[in-house]
């Protein structure tokens, strides 16, 4: 008995979805989105526009849903959602998620119809990262698992990224999974054609990648120690456990005083208390930094004329106290604040880490001690502009601070981290990735990490780190491949609209 052709296509797009997921990150598998979109092509360059749509939603849907399965764990721990209602949230974040996919798909069948499959396969790239871009912007923005992401241990194939970003490594696998679906639908020579075009492309990326990683390296640098403290998330603001808290924080603090650091970091929210509220604290911490200055995560309060006003923070603090603060601009949504607050303010009371928090107004970069840097807390790090922003600031280099505990020993803290080796080539610039529970790192320029320490663990990272010394053509340009794309598009749409009216 044959299977209906709708239920194949359906079947096809799953496990589309499903294989383009499971290149994020897991070590070997990056090569399955190299070609995991060539299906959903070959399907949307035989359907209608609408089809194509509801197809490519589908794929898309998979994708996001076993990417971002792990958001299921903080929500059966930390809110009161019954059940299997716990992925009721995350269903819906994936299909929103998924709307572009299926956009992109449709985009290739209306052009395909109108100006025909070579047409419709060439513009997929510049669709797929217009697409990428709205995503990461739309609404606050969500540019978690965009393409580029899938290759960040492929060193050789990301050095692209100096130039346009992550946006350019998708463009790049984008363009593959066209030719290999051309490959399909095109016939044999202008098929053999699409791909001999591909295969350019990624020797021509390859070859830059091998000449950039073979480049030396700066000389003037700085020693980063990164404090990884380990406290589970209950356990963070209990005061019956602040005294515990900040003594394993000395303790390690002390340990990394002994490498002899320019800067010592803590992860984000690791003070007990906020800081700027208790003198106590403060003094502790300018006594340790008689070892070296301390970037410590703290939430800080103040009284405003509209009530309390509560910031994720950085402070930097030094011997003769508080020498400087960053307040965390791009808040996470349903997490730091409700998103239309006045229709939907009701779901703050659906889980414990859902807060009302107040935007920073700008970045800050620190004159130092030791040297220029900039600080992104917790998920800003994912936004490429953002990063961008610091550097363009005058940061030489790069510091992160976040607390995946919320997030426990799921995927989620590992994916996370896969997205900073980009931002690190984008600029030519060396990061410190300090976490509560893991995963701490440092990255090279080249976007190599170096060292971590492991989801769970409690310790100390220090290395000494290269300053940046000069702009790359992101750092110039910014995403320009992203305007490239929906230059692109607009011309194609324009075209195909045009060739319909003569008809």
């Amino acid at each position: 008995m044959s299977v209906p052709r709708p239920l194949r296509v359906a079947a096809l797009m799953l496990g589309s979805g499903v294989a383009l997921a499971l290149a994020f990150p897991r070590p070997g598998w990056d090569p399955l989105a190299w070609v995991a979109l060539a299906p959903v092509l070959v399907v949307a360059l035989r359907a209608t526009p609408r089809r194509a749509l509801a197809w490519g939603w589908l794929a898309g849907a998979a994708f996001f849903l076993v990417l971002l399965r792990w958001l299921n764990w903080t929500f059966q721990v930390y809110s009161a959602i019954p059940g299997v209602l716990t992925w009721g949230p995350i269903a819906l974040l994936a299909a929103y998620c998924a709307l572009y996919t299926g956009l992109a798909a449709a985009t290739v069948a209306w052009t395909r119809a109108r100006l025909g499959a070579e047409a419709a396969l060439s513009v997929f790239p510049f669709v797929w990262v217009a697409g990428e871009w709205t995503r990461g912007h739309l609404m606050g923005g969500f540019p978690w698992g965009a393409l580029g992401y899938s290759q960040w241990e492929r060193l050789p194939v990301i050095q692209i990224a100096e130039l346009g970003g992550v946006h350019l490594v998708s463009l790049l696998v984008a363009a593959v999974n066209a030719a290999l679906a051309g490959a399909v639908v095109l016939g044999r020579r202008r098929g053999a054609l699409a791909v001999a075009v591909a295969a350019g492309l990624v020797t021509a990326a390859a070859a830059f990648g091998a000449v950039r990683l073979a480049a030396s390296t700066p000389t003037t640098g700085v020693r980063l120690a990164l404090v990884q403290p380990s406290i589970e998330q209950p356990l963070k603001f209990d005061p019956a456990h602040a005294l515990r808290t900040f003594d394993i924080l000395a303790s390690l603090t002390r340990r990394a005083a002994a490498e002899r650091p320019d800067l010592i970091v803590w992860p984000e929210t690791s003070t007990p208390a906020p800081l700027r509220r208790d003198a106590g604290l403060l003094d502790a911490l300018s006594r340790l930094a008689s070892g070296a200055p301390l970037l410590v995560g703290s939430i800080d309060v103040e009284d405003g004329r509209g009530g309390r006003l509560i910031r994720n923070s950085a402070f930097l603090v030094t011997e003769q106290g508080i020498a400087g603060r960053y307040d965390k601009i791009h808040l996470v949504p349903f997490g730091e604040y409700v998103p239309l607050s006045a229709v939907i303010g009701f779901v703050r009371g659906w889980a414990e880490f859902i807060a009302e928090l107040e935007p920073g107004a700008r970045p800050v970069v620190f004159p130092g001690p030791p040297a220029p840097f900039g600080v992104v807390i917790c998920y800003e790090g994912i936004f490429p502009d953002l990063v961008r922003e610091f550097v363009r600031g005058g940061a030489r280099v790069m510091v992160n601070m976040t607390n995946d505990a919320w997030f426990g020993s799921t995927s989620g803290p590992e994916q996370h981290l896969t997205m900073y080796p980009l931002r690190a080539v984008e600029h030519r610039i060396a990061l410190g990735r300090v976490a509560n529970t893991g995963i701490s790192a440092f990255i090279a320029p080249s976007g190599r990490v170096i060292r971590t320490l492991p989801l769970g663990a409690r310790g100390v990272l220090a290395e000494r780190v290269p300053l940046r010394e000069a702009d790359t053509l992101y750092t110039r340009l910014g995403d320009w491949v992203c305007w490239a794309g929906f230059a692109v598009t607009a011309g194609v749409l324009a075209a195909g609209w045009l060739r319909r009216s003569r008809a």
